[in-house]
């Protein structure tokens, strides 16, 4: 798979921002003629010569050592996603790379449907990969009011994103939150960079919003671990969370969950948000018939 642009611009953009300084160089007088980091710098700072790293920055990785990677990711003063993401990107451009893609998951386990319903507290959700929102448990329905429903699912977190004009609405701090997923996505890419389902996401995505396609261009990647976010829900208003992922091993999943801190408006919304969902459900179940008091009494029969 040729991912030469990927590797370029990844490269290019990581040197880029670097001053001398904080690569721990000397800084001279005069104006430089590049942002950043010239090559011949970061090729000194790997220990490769600067015609070998200039190969580099055209995007060829093939056959470059682990070690030469690792000395790369310190020069650009890569951090964990980043240093991941250059190791995924030579993994993809070696000759021997098996092709197939990973499988991703679209469904949940039984038994991981009920570790999400017995969450009544806390809203919870399953996605994959790919941020499709495969499962839910009723109150994360209750939170995503008018998004999010049984019916909806699977619902794509970045479709959502990207293309839904409810979604500055929903997520109050939606600038931050898009960058973080178009990172993810970015990271996600890197991993899996022949998964078709993915790159016609990414596609969709780029060709129907210009806010996606400037972030992606930015080749910005991260792990989606935690994060802080400032929702409005039209039962509750605006309440800030913290959303926890917790990855499911061997099942490419990850259990999406959101909390408040204890004795806090936002528990005490969540709390509301619990309730009215537990009510909901209660409406919605059918009454049980009890057969045995139906039959006990016979219909009146004329003589």
């Amino acid at each position: 798979m040729d991912n030469s642009n990927d590797v370029r611009e990844f490269l290019t953009s990581r040197r880029s921002r670097i001053t001398p300084a904080q690569a721990g160089l000397p800084e001279y007088g005069g104006t430089r003629r590049v942002p950043g980091l010239k090559r011949e710098e970061v090729a000194m700072l790997t220990g490769v010569s600067t015609e070998y790293y200039a190969r580099l920055e055209r995007g060829n990785l093939r056959g470059v050592s682990e070690s030469v990677l690792e000395s790369l990711a310190r020069a650009l003063n890569l951090d964990e996603a980043e240093r991941a993401h250059l190791l995924d990107l030579a993994r993809a451009a070696a000759p021997s790379r098996a092709p197939g893609t990973r499988r991703v998951r679209a469904e949940v386990r039984p038994g991981v449907q009920r570790i999400l319903d017995g969450m009544t507290g806390a809203p919870a959700y399953v996605r994959n990969s790919r941020m499709d929102i495969v499962a839910a448990n009723s109150t994360c329905f209750a939170l995503y009011t008018g998004i999010l429903s049984p019916e909806a699912l699977p619902l794509n977190l970045a479709r959502f994103m990207f293309l839904d004009p409810r979604a500055q609405d929903f997520f109050l701090e939606w600038a931050t939150l898009a960058d973080d997923l178009a990172a993810a996505l970015r990271s996600e890419a890197g991993r899996n960079p022949q998964d078709k389902a993915l790159n016609g996401l990414i596609g969709d995505l780029a060709t129907g919003s210009t806010e996606f396609s400037k972030r992606w261009a930015r080749h910005n990647v991260r792990f989606h671990r935690s994060a802080r976010k400032s929702l409005h829900n039209p039962l509750v208003g605006d309440i800030e969370l913290t959303g926890e992922s917790l990855e499911i091993p061997g099942e490419g999943l990850t259990i999406i969950a959101y909390t408040a801190e204890p004795e806090s408006q936002a528990q005490e919304q969540l709390n509301f948000l619990a309730s009215w969902s537990a009510s909901q459900q209660r409406v919605a179940a059918p009454v049980p018939v009890d057969v045995n008091t139906e039959m006990a009494t016979p219909p009146d029969v004329e003589n």
